[in-house]
């Protein structure tokens, strides 16, 4: 299964067409304001608004042999726990080796903006590249997870 962290997923089309060419059931999982999808491989799910009530959904259900999409650091974490796979909107694919730097690296961003609330700016824009890279790791762990 593939489990998609929707609020803010730039790449919510992409993961339906990959996982509908190896018709894969997914799940997008948000707060609401996503237009669900007519692909009977899709399902939408809407969750109570609230702090971090869509990553509790995903957590509990992701385990071994499934995939995670997300942005959110501590999800991807939990994830990975369990013995999902997860890949970053841009195909950076998390893993048991890189998430404890890629959480230290949050938490001292996470400080650095807190030291100063007149910083501006943030990451770089979500472009044509990212995309292309996320399609083609998308595609690598489906099927390393369906031939495993």
């Amino acid at each position: 299964m593939i489990y998609v962290d929707a609020d803010a997923c730039p790449v919510k089309a992409e993961v339906e067409r990959v996982g509908t060419r190896h018709k894969v059931q997914i799940f997008v999982v948000s707060n609401g304001g996503i237009r669900p999808s007519q692909n009977p491989l899709v399902e939408t799910v809407v969750v109570p608004d609230g702090p971090d009530i869509a990553d509790i959904w995903i957590a509990e259900r992701a385990t071994k042999g499934d995939v995670v999409i997300t942005g959110d650091i501590p999800l991807a974490a939990r994830c990975i726990e369990n013995g999902a796979s997860v890949l970053k909107h841009n195909g950076e694919a998390l893993t048991q080796a890189n998430i404890g730097n890629v959480l230290a690296t949050r938490d001292l961003m996470a400080d650095m903006r807190a030291a100063d609330p007149f910083r501006q700016g943030g990451g770089k824009p979500f472009g044509k590249a990212d995309r292309a890279r996320f399609l083609d790791a998308l595609e690598r762990v489906i099927r390393a997870e369906t031939r495993a």
